[in-house]
């Protein structure tokens, strides 16, 4: 029947759908900023491509007089360090949370209310706290991903622990299993996957914490470099620091969903 919602694209078409709104959004972007830079060359709010090189360049080629490092690259390896440091912790503690809590009724009847009041907590407003326990240093920064990021995985997994069919654990028990045996070769393999979907999920909120972290209280990382350029109106270097940490987030997540599905195909074998 021809519906709209029936209508599915070919390969091709999808791909062409998928590039047609960058697109026009490059279109737009260079039509806006040719006119603004022909009625003002000394423009700083719509920079051309060429001065966003120019700039990038500068910043990821020569090294810099005051430290002799590549700026550019010592930005993204501070802030890959200090997000994968966080995320790797708030994975880890959000799983063994999770699974205890939804596993567990003795456990998640008094843990289970905190939980949800901890993840309620805007992580942004304990910053200051964070400084002020940890100072200024990379564990306040590190602590601020862990806060923000732990509670959503720990929540998710509890919710995942719980929708796995009672029958499995029956069956488990019924031969003999231990409680330590179920969660160990029937809930954690089945949560494993769930668990790199929820990492995917909660990188955006990871980036966002690094930011803001990196802003406040920093001396590298790419946070860092856009709030300090800010001053001066360097636009030819804010949008390609956004754009590379767009990219980078983009690419970490699709090797997150790369690695899922070659360690758990039997995951996807039913479009989950």
């Amino acid at each position: 029947m021809k519906r709209l919602i029936n209508l599915t694209p070919s390969k091709p078409v999808k791909l062409l759908l998928g590039i047609l709104p960058f697109a026009m959004i490059l279109v737009i972007y260079l039509i806006a900023s040719d006119a603004r830079l022909a009625e003002n060359p000394n423009d700083k709010l719509l920079p051309s491509f060429s001065q966003m090189g120019d700039a990038i360049k500068t910043l990821a080629f020569e090294p810099s007089k005051r430290t002799g490092e590549y700026l550019f690259w010592q930005d993204t390896l501070s802030s890959l360090e200090r997000l994968g440091l966080g995320i790797l912790i708030a994975a880890a503690l959000g799983f063994s949370i999770g699974i205890l809590t939804g596993a567990i009724p003795t456990l998640h009847a008094p843990f289970a209310p905190l939980l949800t009041i901890i993840s309620l907590v805007p992580p942004m407003a304990l910053l200051p706290i964070l400084f002020i326990v940890f100072g200024l240093g990379e564990v306040s920064k590190v602590a601020l991903i862990v806060i923000g990021v732990a509670p959503f995985i720990a929540r998710d997994i509890q919710r995942c622990t719980q929708e796995i069919p009672l029958e499995q654990l029956v069956k488990a028990q019924t031969l003999g299993a231990s409680s330590w045996q179920i969660l160990l070769r029937v809930l954690i393999p089945q949560l494993l996957p769930r668990l790199i979907n929820a990492v995917r999920l909660s990188l955006g909120a990871g980036w966002l914490f690094l930011i803001a972290a990196e802003a406040i209280a920093s001396t590298d990382g790419l946070g860092y470099r856009i709030f300090l350029v800010r001053r001066y109106l360097s636009m030819d270097v804010i949008l390609p620091y956004v754009a590379w940490i767009t990219l980078l987030a983009f690419v970490i997540d699709w090797l997150l969903a790369k690695l899922s599905q070659r360690c758990f195909p039997w995951h996807y074998q039913h479009g989950k």
